[in-house]
């Protein structure tokens, strides 16, 4: 079943059930993603539908640390109810010690070829290539930037 679809389907099973945090993250995740079909004049498939979603996801990380630095427990906690809601929609996320395992063997790949700075670059592009979908970028740019020094 395409994740729009899906998306949909369990709207409607949140409405029925009455559950308003779920109800409301979907709402706004199915506007978003018919915003994006709207500007791309055509349906979105998965892959951009996925995108969508992890562009919501980054929006609801962004506020929740907003929020905690503006002390508003009240806003705070809804808005993780509904990154939850988001993040069961995500594929499975790699943990620390899989990304390592695919730096380092990025880094084996690379053969030195300048200053650290140009080398972090240059590995960091690879490895998310690799790992798009599969892991946060700030993760992986953490554990490139242990292995490197």
């Amino acid at each position: 079943m395409p994740l729009k679809t899906q998306l949909q389907e369990d709207l409607k099973a949140a409405l029925r059930s009455n559950d308003n945090v779920r109800k409301a993250t979907l709402r706004f995740t199915i506007a978003a993603i018919k915003n994006a079909e709207v500007a791309k004049i055509s349906e979105l498939n998965d892959d951009e539908t996925l995108a969508v979603l992890r562009t919501e996801v980054k929006r609801r990380r962004e506020t929740i640390a907003e929020l905690e630095n503006a002390g508003r427990p009240e806003l705070l906690a809804e808005e993780q109810a509904q990154l939850e809601v988001l993040n069961a929609y995500l594929p499975q996320q790699m943990n620390r010690e899989q990304i390592a395992e695919v730096v380092k063997a990025v880094l084996a790949r690379m053969a030195p070829s300048g200053p650290p700075t140009k080398e972090f670059g240059a590995a960091m592009k690879q490895a998310m290539a690799e790992l798009k979908g599969k892991a946060d970028g700030k993760l992986v740019q953490a554990v490139l930037r242990e292995l490197m020094q």
